[in-house]
């Protein structure tokens, strides 16, 4: 399980690259990529990483308006860019990725937040994701 918890981390490195440089996720993975193959010194991008980033790349749009929607008092714009690439990636794994439990995705979001943002970040996250666990369901019908 740990070369799933480094491709989430390197997934939401390159999506928080991505917004910080207002560039596409999908360039900054290429990028991210070659800079692999050219310097040993930089750790290859896993297989499981590129789904993530690929993933969340398709269904951005949708992924943004429901956080915009269920962010309680937060607009997108206003949240902190940490959080929102956190619940990005996290909305995608949730929503899209079968094969991973609700539980282990939340607990990796939340561990995220912990690692990279602020001390409130963790229960934002944590919440938000659960609502949206809640509602998988409903929102599963609406992505077929």
């Amino acid at each position: 399980m740990a070369a799933r918890n480094t491709a989430r981390k390197r997934a939401f490195q390159i999506l928080f690259e991505g917004d910080q440089r207002d560039a596409d996720v999908l360039t900054v993975l290429a990028d991210w990529i070659r800079l692999s193959r050219d310097d040993t010194r930089q750790p290859p991008v896993s297989e499981y990483t590129m789904q993530l980033v690929e993933g969340y790349a398709e269904h951005a749009t949708r992924i943004d308006e429901l956080i915009a929607q269920y962010a309680v008092g937060w607009t997108l714009d206003r949240m902190p860019v940490v959080d929102r690439n956190i619940l990005r990636l996290g909305a995608y794994e949730l929503i899209w990725v079968d094969e991973t439990p609700d539980a282990v995705v939340l607990d990796e979001m939340v561990q995220l937040a912990k690692e990279f943002s602020t001390d409130e970040s963790p229960s934002f996250v944590n919440g938000l994701l659960g609502r949206l666990k809640e509602l998988k369901p409903s929102l599963r019908r609406d992505r077929a």
